[in-house]
């Protein structure tokens, strides 16, 4: 049975340290659903599965499509989808509609959005209807051009102090679950320590209830240079190209078939 908001809730109370990854498609998720304890479809699969410099231009339609590959591998892990831009941002209203849809779709457990003060309203009556919300503070990708590129945030003390006004605010309004990225390590301490719901953080330093990484960055695929607080645990890149020149040469020199 997948876990549930209850189960990650557990967790933090044991300070069992939840498991977060990213997959976009089945055979990802099928290797990574008894490991994790939770998986995102994050809007991220711009970057990593499209080629593209920024998340902006991820549709609903994209995510739902490989929401619904994710949905038929899990049955362990709890499955989180993120919104992705535009989609949650014009009003309450088109923001729940969209939210319902992704719901009804893809068998989604959470959906994950990128806070500010004017989504709050979004995240109370969410709650009370029944839809749990994982509220993303610190650094929103989809405030990209914003920012003027991917940058840490809470460098000075008006940024942490907005952000973590932010995310005390949202957990008080209902959101389940928080995603900290690119924080100091103090201000996301600050933040699990204060917060009744599990933290998740990634370039957040360790002191959050679990760790996320996108899969691809963790296993070695992505191009160089990677974010400074990735990890990769393998280099899948060089394994595959060595793979398909070995293919190569097997077919060249008609070893193979």
């Amino acid at each position: 049975m997948r876990k549930s908001i209850q189960d990650l809730n557990a967790m933090k109370a044991k300070r069992d340290k939840i498991i977060a990854l990213t997959a976009y498609d089945y055979q990802t998720a099928e290797i990574l659903d008894e490991i994790c304890d939770l998986i995102l479809v994050g809007d991220s699969l711009g970057n990593v599965f499209q080629g593209k410099e920024t998340t902006l231009s991820v549709t609903l339609d994209e995510i739902i499509y490989h929401a619904k590959a994710v949905d038929k591998a899990l049955s362990n892990a709890h499955f989180c989808v993120d919104m992705p831009f535009m989609s949650y941002q014009q009003s309450t209203s088109s923001a729940l509609e969209n939210i319902g849809k992704v719901f009804k779709e893809t068998n989604a457990q959470s959906v994950k959005i990128e806070m500010n003060p004017d989504l709050i309203d979004l995240v109370n009556k969410a709650d009370k209807i029944g839809i749990p919300i994982v509220a993303h503070v610190g650094l929103c990708p989809q405030s990209y051009n914003s920012y003027g590129g991917y940058r840490k945030q809470g460098k000075t003390k008006n940024e942490r102090d907005y952000i973590y006004e932010l995310a005390v605010k949202s957990y008080k309004n209902g959101a389940s679950l928080l995603v900290i990225e690119g924080v100091p390590e103090i201000l996301a301490d600050k933040i699990t320590k204060d917060v009744k719901i599990p933290t998740i953080g990634i370039g957040a330093g360790g002191k959050t209830d679990g760790q996320i990484l996108v899969t691809e960055d963790m296993l070695g695929i992505t191009p160089l240079p990677r974010p400074s607080f990735v990890k990769s645990y393998t280099n899948i890149r060089d394994l595959a190209k060595k793979a398909a020149m070995e293919f190569k040469k097997d077919v060249k020199k008609k070893k193979f078939p």
